[in-house]
């Protein structure tokens, strides 16, 4: 693997998928040198729209192509572990889609994969590489608002899509939980761990999936995490860290913010702003993953697997609260 110069192939040729490599072609030290699908046409028609040198029309033949040295996996979710198992079991590492799969066994079998094969695995989970997110770490382990006692976190958007459509389909990880709910679920991860106990409630669709999801986590020491995700209303897709000694206020979007406040008891409010937005703000994980694929880490220190594992073992446990299940559980 070249040390200056990172090769990315993209698996998949929907909107993450483009998205994200509009940001890669914009990123030094990378280069997107291939793209797979299962339909040879959309994977032609992609590399064409991006000047990709390399176009396949199975996932298998994108995973066996020496010139790529890690995979980006932007199926969508239901496809995570077949289509990061192809890669990890021809050799290449894998930036994989949140959710990074459909429930905590999945995501176990492929971190044990990688884990095997010694190479390197990450979520896509761009919040936690984000620098106005890494800045509310900071402060809270430096005390800026004492211990925190409780977080919300909302994430919520109106959809209008038919009732076929995957949005609403069990079978493809459907519902309101995993496409947002992971977002404010992994948020509360970050700052507070685990829970020790998870309550939710949600209105199911007739299909069998959450169009919206209530959920209060409870935390050691008593923290508690007030979280919600729906795809019947839009929201304020904001969050707050509420401590003993003050409080931190990230407006909409919470998860790729650009400005927080920090209220300390006994001071003016301080605001923070990130610098402003290249392309469409994935170049952060980008930059992450190429560093530790540079250093030769496994996994990324910013996104642990053990966190995101942790994750999806609380999405499962909420959706055992609510009674979603998918097929063949």
């Amino acid at each position: 693997m070249s040390e200056q110069i990172i090769r990315w192939g993209i698996l998949a040729t929907g909107g993450m998928a483009a998205a994200f490599t509009e940001d890669l072609l914009r990123e030094p030290g990378a280069q997107v040198a291939a793209v797979g699908s299962r339909s040879e046409a959309a994977a032609r028609q992609f590399a064409q729209r991006y000047g990709i040198p390399q176009a396949y029309g199975s996932w298998h033949e994108l995973a066996a192509d020496p010139e790529v040295d890690v995979v980006y996996v932007a199926t969508p979710h239901a496809n995570h572990v077949a289509a990061a198992t192809a890669c990890l079991e021809a050799g290449k590492p894998v930036l994989c889609e949140k959710p990074f799969a459909l429930s905590g066994h999945q995501a176990r079998l492929l971190t044990e994969l990688a884990t095997e094969q010694g190479l390197f695995l990450m979520e896509a989970m761009w919040t936690y590489v984000h620098p106005l997110v890494r800045r509310v770490v900071e402060l809270v382990a430096d005390g800026a608002i004492g211990e925190i006692r409780a977080l919300h976190a909302h994430f919520g958007g109106r959809v209008t899509v038919p009732p076929e459509h995957r949005l609403w389909d069990p079978a493809t990880g459907g519902g309101a939980l995993l496409d947002l709910g992971t977002y404010p679920v992994s948020f509360a991860h970050l700052l507070l761990g685990a829970p020790e106990s998870v309550a939710a409630h949600a209105r199911l669709s007739p299909q069998g999936v959450d169009e919206q999801t209530g959920i209060l986590l409870g935390h050691s020491g008593g923290a508690m995490a007030v979280l919600s995700c729906s795809l019947l209303a839009d929201d304020e897709r904001r969050a707050v860290v509420y401590g003993t000694a003050g409080r931190i206020e990230i407006p909409a979007d919470f998860y790729n913010p650009s400005a927080l406040v920090l209220h300390r008891d006994g001071h003016e409010p301080q605001t923070y702003t990130a610098p402003p937005q290249r392309g469409n703000g994935y170049g952060h994980q980008a930059r992450e993953v190429m560093r530790c694929l540079r250093s030769g880490l496994t996994e990324s220190p910013l996104v642990p697997l053990a966190g995101t594992l942790a994750v999806m073992d609380t999405l499962d446990a909420v959706r055992a609260r609510i009674g979603v299940r998918y097929p063949g559980e």
